[in-house]
């Protein structure tokens, strides 16, 4: 088994002084479809610790999504689609059409 490669790594700051982290390995040996993936997006409110919207997947509780005080099972497909659903719902909460702005 090799070792799990590094896809995105970004962090940004937008004018707002909002912060957005991109983390996503591919996991390579026996794991297949969506488990060969892993992913940490978040998205925190200037000023605030808890990010307002993340995605992530881990043991136990796999594939899921947090936004705002919600908590709920995410349905992994592939990384565009996880970047364009994060991406929809920071759009949500943030009440905006043009995201991400940096």
């Amino acid at each position: 088994m090799g070792r799990a490669r590094l896809i995105l790594r970004e962090k940004i700051i937008d004018e707002e002084g909002n912060l957005t982290e991109f983390v996503i390995w591919q996991i390579p040996g026996r794991h297949q479809g969506a488990e060969r993936v892993r992913y940490r997006l978040a998205f925190i409110r200037r000023g605030e610790q808890t990010p307002a919207v993340l995605y992530d997947n881990h043991d136990p509780k796999g594939h899921h999504r947090h936004v705002e005080d919600v908590e709920e099972p995410y349905k992994f497909f592939d990384v565009d689609g996880l970047l364009a659903d994060f991406a929809s719902d920071v759009r949500r909460v943030i009440g905006g059409t043009k995201w991400p702005r940096h």
